[in-house]
């Protein structure tokens, strides 16, 4: 599988999404921690979560998921709310993630979007955070480039790391601008939701596209996720809720799409040829 850079280390360009998990019964979270732990022992090693999801309750599936593993081997990323962005807030919400994940540090920790907090306080406590080790990297999640370039100017902005966004097929306007923004500064890209389903909005994908996945042995969502793959520049990361569909993922990332599908993909779903404002769910 591609590797990508993710603050100070490489990484499988396929991470594992939790978004929704643990909200419902103790025998679903119970098998979403299953699939969290399969993706473990099959290659993956990137859970990302957040203090929204559940209001805590994904970061608890991930923590009984990882419990007695060698915390080395697993990258966890998580995010804070913006109103939890100042220097005080942000200190106490890592305190309650870390709690929940059930670990003295975060390999990444991410701004989930831009609020009223001043970028120069929230940076700054974030670069004081690593720099007291309780977080390796940080970075930011809904940013367009204009904030991008602002958190960019504060102090600690040259250590921001990555920056989490939308990205799949129907939602490819970041290609246009941001995209080649942070692959000059080094920044690295986390896309959510390739599949785009993560408000409902699945991505239909034509007969012809259809017929595309079937000839590759692969299904619609399969060809989504290999397609966000597609450049090894990308850490993609779908939420799996069961192993099967974790074994899906982890088969998708192993896909090469040649020029000719790549075209034909694009025929349908273009690529952007002019600034598109930033999309977020």
């Amino acid at each position: 599988m591609k590797t990508i850079r993710l603050g100070d280390r490489h990484v499988p360009v396929l991470g594992m999404g939790t978004w929704h998990m643990g909200e419902t019964s103790s025998a679903r979270s119970a098998e979403e921690a299953a699939s969290i732990q399969f993706g473990l022992d099959n290659g993956l090693n990137v859970i990302d979560t957040a203090e929204m999801y559940g209001e805590g309750a994904a970061e608890r599936v991930v923590g009984r998921a990882i419990a007695g593993r060698n915390r080395d081997d697993i990258y966890l990323i998580s995010k804070f709310y913006p109103w939890h962005a100042t220097d005080r807030e942000i200190r106490k919400a890592l305190g309650r993630s870390l709690k929940r994940l059930g670990t003295d540090y975060l390999d990444m920790y991410l701004l989930h979007w831009r609020g009223t907090t001043p970028l120069t306080e929230t940076i700054g406590t974030l670069r004081d955070l690593q720099n007291e080790g309780r977080i390796r990297s940080y970075g930011v999640s809904n940013f367009d480039t204009i904030d991008l370039k602002e958190a960019r100017a504060v102090r600690g902005g040259k250590g921001v790391a990555a920056n989490e966004v939308l990205y799949n097929l129907s939602a490819r306007g970041i290609e246009f601008d941001l995209v080649p923004e942070q692959q000059q500064d080094g920044i690295a890209l986390i896309g959510y939701s390739p599949f785009g389903s993560g408000d409902g909005r699945s991505i239909n994908l034509p007969q012809e596209l259809l017929d595309l996945a079937q000839t590759r042995n692969l299904t619609g969502h399969q060809l989504l996720l290999a397609w966000a793959l597609r450049s090894g520049r990308v850490l993609s990361i779908p939420k799996a809720g069961t192993p099967a569909h974790m074994r899906e993922n982890i088969e998708a990332a192993e896909v090469d799409l040649d020029e000719n599908e790549l075209r034909l993909i694009d025929s349908f779903f273009p690529a952007p040829s002019a600034k598109v404002p930033l999309e977020e769910i």
